[in-house]
């Protein structure tokens, strides 16, 4: 049986496949380099076609068709004050030298936000989602969970990015990373409580990180669309939004358990299911001609609202 990071692993590559993101030789590759047998990954690439060139064949879609319904505004709203420009740095963690992306505020920051990425590292994305909470008055730091491997810029092969994060994941190196990055984000932010926000993968991680607990105190986490193996938060006090797409049922599936642990923690919590969208739609937030846009930008506002409620 696979680990748990293993399997979100494997499952987003198998996803990625069967959406075109991937060839099925180049899907049968990445999942070699976590370890998974040929059988168990014949089964999971069951959805994907033959095999090509090797090179994808579309892009995916996180929308769903046209005339889907939606139940929230008509229009996405102001989300923030621009996107700040960021900065790479580095800062001691736990017998290695921690890499990430930092942002400061123009004026004194509402709070600190720590910033996890999805399976292939610091993106274009995270870049983004760092500057853009700077723009909305937050200490932001993306920090890159494979700096034990000197980093996502030096990682020649991408294909081998989700083997690195599972090993990095099943011995602890994650987190011991993230909670160095809050530390960080403590000394460059002195009086600001801090948050943590993460991406499918990172998703997963804020998961981690809430039940590994303090310290750091953490006073409000997001995470999104990310799922949790026997899930105990007891060990912390955060303020938790748990985000979900309507259309991502293979997450979906674990949204009771993780809803029914921050329960049975008795801890401060919402989930939110955002209509007509699937797995990974916040990546959208850049891009307005997408049809994922607009719930894009309303979980944005959504996270923005929660931040302002609990770390404040």
């Amino acid at each position: 049986m696979m680990h748990a990071h293993t399997q979100y692993l494997a499952d987003e590559i198998a996803e990625n496949c069967a959406d075109g993101l991937l060839s099925r030789r180049e899907a049968m590759r990445r999942l070699g380099f976590l370890g998974v047998s040929t059988a168990a990954a014949t089964t999971l690439l069951a959805a994907c076609g033959g095999d090509d060139d090797g090179t994808a064949a579309s892009q995916r879609a996180t929308t769903t068709a046209a005339g889907s319904q939606n139940t929230q505004a008509t229009s996405p709203p102001s989300t923030a004050g621009g996107v700040v420009a960021q900065q790479d740095i580095t800062y001691p963690g736990d017998g290695i030298t921690v890499r990430g992306v930092f942002a400061a505020p123009a004026g004194t920051a509402l709070g600190a936000v720590l910033v996890i990425h999805e399976n292939m590292g610091i993106t274009p994305f995270v870049r983004s989602m760092v500057g853009r909470l700077a723009g909305s008055g937050y200490a932001a730091l993306g920090v890159d969970l494979l700096s034990e491997q000197g980093g996502t810029a030096a990682q020649v092969d991408p294909g081998r990015i989700s083997g690195l994060l599972n090993d990095n994941a099943t011995s602890g190196r994650n987190v011991k990373d993230m909670k160095s990055s809050l530390q960080e984000l403590q000394r460059r932010a002195p009086d600001a409580k801090l948050g943590a926000i993460g991406f499918c993968f990172g998703g997963s991680m804020t998961w981690e990180l809430l039940k590994a607990g303090d310290p750091p105190p953490l006073a409000a986490a997001i995470p999104f669309y990310g799922t949790i193996a026997s899930p105990d938060f007891t060990k912390t006090k955060a303020a938790v939004l748990a985000v979900y797409a309507e259309s991502d049922s293979r997450v979906n599936a674990n949204r009771d358990l993780a809803v029914g642990a921050l329960n049975q923690a008795r801890l401060t919590n919402e989930n939110r299911t955002f209509p007509g969208v699937g797995h990974g739609f916040v990546r959208s937030i850049d891009d307005p001609s997408n049809a994922s846009h607009q719930q894009a930008a309303l979980a944005y506002a959504a996270m923005l609202d929660w931040f302002g409620r609990h770390l404040r």
